[in-house]
């Protein structure tokens, strides 16, 4: 229906063994027929497959985005590939590109981006948000795990920012209409403050 898209394939070393081999037919002749004998065109698509192939395996170094570069772990992922994949698979990849650990301004912009969610939940609501530097850089480095990647950043923001807001915002005060100033005090707890 859409021949021209880029289709991504997310951890597809936990697919069935069938799938690759659908895979092999896509990648070989750039067309997909199904039991009914329809055939779907693979030609305009781009296909992105990603994989945490061998990932335990990595230093603490080697996961993530970033311009880090270490041969030891490229080796390592390298025999973690071929360990999971067949040669005929492996040799119809155009490339295979590897992630390093995420640099501090990358946490720091996921951050950004699940208060600015919040934000504009709130301004629906007419209450207005504004997260000092402070406690997004401490949030950043307290939500962080090098091996569960950005995930807990999103579980920190729930437990110290938008657990305590909305019990506020339910039971306590009439926010609307305020902005609501959230600092880091001197022993690192989360204040809020507002102001109309």
């Amino acid at each position: 229906k859409h021949p021209h898209t880029v289709l991504l394939l997310d951890e597809i070393e936990k697919a069935h063994f069938d799938i690759f081999n659908i895979l092999l037919q896509v990648m070989d002749h750039g067309v997909l027929t199904d039991s009914h004998g329809r055939v779907t065109c693979f030609k305009n698509v781009i296909l992105i497959m990603t994989t945490n192939a061998g990932a335990a395996n990595f230093d603490t170094d080697s996961i993530g985005l970033g311009k880090d570069k270490n041969v030891n772990n490229i080796s390592k992922r390298d025999s973690a590939i071929k360990s999971y994949f067949s040669p005929e698979f492996r040799n119809r990849l155009d490339n295979i590109i590897n992630f390093n650990k995420l640099s501090n301004e990358l946490v720091i912009s996921v951050v950004d981006k699940f208060i600015g969610e919040l934000e504009n939940r709130l301004i629906a609501k007419k209450i207005f948000l504004d997260v000092s530097l402070d406690v997004k850089r401490w949030i950043a480095d307290n939500g962080f795990d090098e091996k569960m990647g950005a995930r807990p950043i999103k579980r920190m923001i729930e437990d110290k920012i938008i657990k305590p807001l909305s019990q506020k915002i339910l039971f306590e005060e009439q926010l609307k209409g305020k902005k609501i100033y959230i600092s880091l005090s001197k022993d690192k707890n989360i204040e809020f403050n507002y102001k109309k």
